[in-house]
Parts: structure tokens; sequence; C-alpha cells
């Protein structure tokens, strides 16, 4: 019954198919370009979510970026990596959180859900940078749990390693 956001930075094929899929089973969709590091258009997203469904129930900070660098090889995480996976997997859940907040708690009862990793947890994952920023985001959410509340509740959740083309790309020796 919920209407959903799909919002995407580079996956626009991809994006639609799950928009798609959204409207096959009845749902209505919105689909939005948005590069969650750019705090303005952060804020332009969620305001063309309220436009079109005048309340925000859910978030799920989903969007993530990493570079297969073994953890070994040091010299090889440059800092234009770490930056970008600081921009994406820790400053872009936050811009979404705060620009989403008012809205969230307006609904009664918000949810935030992000989608950290056991990488941020264990430090075994993709890249040293990766872990550091799921790990990050692993605390984050905890500030803003006790921010949000009680209007708002904020969870993480860590799955381990998906199969999917991400991982395929960046790993080809992925089983």
């Amino acid at each position: 019954g919920y209407g959903v956001v799909v919002n995407y930075s580079k996956s626009h094929e991809e994006a639609t198919d799950t928009a798609a899929e959204v409207e096959k089973v009845g749902g209505k969709a919105l689909l939005v370009c948005c590069d969650v590091s750019d705090d303005h258009a952060v804020r332009n997203m969620i305001a063309r979510t309220e436009d079109c469904f005048g309340r925000l129930d859910v978030v799920v900070n989903n969007a993530a970026t990493t570079n297969f660098i073994s953890h070994e090889r040091l010299d090889d995480l440059t800092e234009s990596m770490w930056d970008r996976m600081l921009e994406v997997n820790v400053k872009g859940a936050f811009f979404v959180t705060r620009a989403a907040a008012d809205l969230l708690k307006k609904s009664g009862r918000g949810a935030v859900v992000n989608i950290a990793s056991v990488a941020g947890i264990t430090g075994s994952g993709s890249s040293i940078a990766y872990c550091a920023t799921k790990g990050a985001l692993i605390t984050m959410t905890k500030s803003f749990a006790r921010v949000l509340a009680p209007e708002v509740t904020v969870n993480a959740v860590c799955p381990g390693p998906i199969d999917s083309r991400w991982i395929r790309e960046g790993n080809p020796d992925w089983d």
C-alpha cells in the first residue's frame, strides 16, 4: 500500500524497472535521479516526495559506493576514493534523514532504515574505507535514533555480501 520513491544516481534502466514493478502491483511510484551526496538535490527530492504523496512514512538509506581494494594495499586507497565513499555512504544518509525528519515526524510512525553492512562491524569488506563508512553509518543510526525518538524509529540492517551486479563487477572472483 505504500507509494514508493525510487531514487537512483546512475542506474536509470534498473530504477525504471523497479518503478514499473511497483506500479504493476498497484502502487504509485515516483522516479527521481538524485545524488544523495548533494544536499540541495536531496532537499529537492524530499520536496518532490511531499508534493507527490503528501507524506513520508519510511526512508530506506540504501545508497552506497565502494572501491574493491585489498586491505593490504594501503597506498591504492586514494583520497578521492575515501572522499566519495564518505560523501555517499555517510553524508548521503545524513542529508536524506535530516531532510526527511520533519515529514517523518508528521506521519506519526515514521521510520528510517539504514542499510549498513557487516563490514562496519567486522572490518572486513571491499576496502578499509568502505568498512569505516559503514561503521560510521551504524554509529550515526544510534545518534539519529535518540534525536528523532519517539516519533521516528531509526534502525540499521547489516547484511553480508550480496550477490549483485555491483559485487560481480568489483570482484570478478565472486562466486
